[in-house]
């Protein structure tokens, strides 16, 4: 059994595979802010439902949504030159990063654009007549009245795109990425403990994910100002009603004395 798996060897290999935790980071990074700048712009053609505009961004949600990303990698790594070639343009010497940059960015956008569109939706239309008979225009109502409310009804769902988006990095070691997973394999290849590479990377893994959800979870309790706050302190309900009750003696008096001056 210590020559299938050796918990040794991961711990050997796990700072060899942390060397390339940069590169999957990276890719999250921008990803996550194509998705974020891309993704609002497809959300506010489609709720204002733009001529042509609209109708080519739902296809192109609907397109990345009931397709692999494995397959977009492949359409945009093999693709994307193919076409630029036919009209006189050469990527070849484009590192392949970019293409792992354009794909990731491009399906967080899809994703990210119908968690965004739910959250415009989701502001009660009173409110955006409300702005507008205040004399707001159309650009700061989004950005004073929806704005707010949208990035606390998307934060839930942003956290687990993003999280989504982490693992799935996983797969850009097919076109020849050295990142987390690309590190396990090729450890794995020379060493011939393949194992114990993908091990360390899992653990690695679990570790990002768990500390993405936890930024998260604090985050959406720290923009949640709809809950109303407890006081640090509390007097004691005897207290009060004693205190109540010294008040409402207080009050008799002072009404039995008035009775009395008047008589």
């Amino acid at each position: 059994m210590s020559s299938f798996f050796s918990w040794d060897l991961v711990w050997e290999f796990f700072p060899k595979i942390l060397s390339a935790l940069p590169v999957t980071l990276l890719i999250v990074g921008i990803a996550t802010l194509v998705g974020l700048v891309l993704g609002s712009f497809i959300a506010f053609i489609r709720v204002e439902k733009i001529p042509i505009l609209n109708q080519i961004a739902a296809v192109f949600v609907s397109f990345i949504r009931g397709t692999p990303i494995l397959v977009q990698l492949y359409i945009v790594y093999y693709g994307v030159p193919s076409l630029l070639q036919a009209i006189q343009i050469d990527v070849s010497s484009w590192d392949k990063i970019i293409f792992i940059y354009i794909t990731y960015g491009l399906n967080t956008a899809a994703f990210q654009s119908e968690t965004i569109r739910a959250a415009i939706l989701s502001v009660p239309i009173t409110q955006k007549e409300a702005s507008i008979a205040c004399g707001l225009t159309k650009s700061q109502m989004y950005l004073r009245v929806i704005l707010p409310q949208v990035v606390l009804v998307a934060l839930p769902s942003f956290g687990t795109t993003t999280v989504a988006l982490l693992q799935d990095t996983s797969l850009a070691f097919t076109i020849g990425i050295v990142d987390v997973v690309g590190k396990a394999r090729a450890i794995g290849a020379v060493t011939y403990h393949t194992l114990e590479g993908y091990v360390g990377a899992a653990i690695l893994f679990i570790t990002l994910s768990v500390i993405l959800e936890r930024v998260f979870d604090v985050l959406e309790k720290r923009m949640n100002f709809t809950e109303a706050k407890k006081p640090s302190f509390q007097l004691p309900r005897l207290f009060l009603i004693n205190n109540k009750e010294v008040q409402m003696k207080k009050v008799q008096k002072i009404e039995k004395n008035l009775k009395e001056e008047l008589l």
